[in-house]
């Protein structure tokens, strides 16, 4: 298994539209054979970054799943509204892998 961790630097007056746009992936991700952990949108503390969560059985099905997304209509749909929107000023993605007892 391996786990994306994405890291959203996020513009704060927009953040009804990041949170529209994280409910746009999540039923994406599932579809393409991921498992959605959570997105988390900002409470307390910095007002500008958020985070997503997301697994997938192999490093090779996370890319599978990449070149699928952009032939996909619903995923460049969503693409598309974070450049309409800007709501997201910029983004690091990071792949780990869990630990169990």
């Amino acid at each position: 298994m391996v786990t994306c961790s994405i890291r959203y630097v996020i513009d704060p007056y927009q953040l009804g539209e990041f949170e529209c746009y994280a409910k746009m992936w999540i039923p994406l991700i599932k579809l393409f054979g991921g498992t959605n952990v959570a997105y988390y949108l900002p409470s307390e503390g910095a007002n500008n970054i958020a985070l997503a969560v997301f697994t997938f059985p192999s490093l090779a099905a996370y890319g599978q799943y990449r070149q699928d997304s952009l032939k996909d209509q619903r995923c460049i749909d969503a693409f598309n509204y974070t450049d309409e929107t800007r709501c997201i000023v910029s983004y690091e993605r990071s792949f780990m892998r869990p630990v169990f007892e």
